[in-house]
């Protein structure tokens, strides 16, 4: 297992914000210019005929940055209102959103991975989705977390049936994240 080297943190240079409604747990915005722009430079979002859909993770990101105003039943979201929203609907999250967060302040494309039974997609730097492959899915947990032989069995199968790597992704306390990747070798 190789552990992953913690970098400098890359900075959004979009100037634009994001207008997002908070609808039934998920967060919603018209297709607009500032929309486009985030899709086209980093990925955020995914185009929903003529809105934008983000999960709750990238919400809370792009808030958390100041890149995102969330309006629920005509009222501004603070970063912990949608918090306390997003913990009741997603499992885990505060787990999911600090490796996320880290992930993306590293210059990591970040994309969930639901169908393929993980929690996130990472593209490597440079690459967008549509454009290549993911290369590694990630699976974020609590340093305290216990995995099995047969949960880390069917992780690893899972990234391997994908043609991607395995990276595990440890959240301490203080939400420092440590990275793990595994990777199928050959003697």
């Amino acid at each position: 297992m190789e552990k992953k080297q913690k970098e400098a943190p890359v900075e959004l240079d979009i100037q634009q914000k994001i207008s997002a409604e908070y609808i039934d747990g998920k967060v919603l915005a018209e297709s607009s210019e500032a929309t486009r722009e985030f899709y086209d430079k980093s990925r955020y979002g995914e185009p929903l005929q003529k809105k934008f859909q983000y999960s709750l993770v990238e919400a809370l990101y792009l808030l958390e940055r100041g890149k995102m105003q969330i309006i629920k039943a005509n009222k501004d979201l603070s970063f912990d209102q949608l918090m306390k929203l997003a913990v009741k609907t997603e499992a885990n999250l505060f787990v999911r959103y600090a490796a996320f967060k880290d992930m993306r302040n590293r210059g990591y494309i970040v994309k969930t991975a639901l169908k393929f039974g993980a929690d996130f997609r990472i593209y490597d730097r440079g690459v967008k989705p549509g454009d290549d492959h993911a290369k590694w899915i990630m699976y974020p947990l609590r340093e305290t977390d216990v995995c099995s032989w047969y949960e880390f069995s069917a992780k690893n199968r899972v990234a391997h049936s994908t043609r991607k790597r395995l990276l595990i992704a440890i959240v301490d306390e203080e939400s420092d994240v440590t990275y793990y990747e595994i990777k199928w070798t050959r003697p």
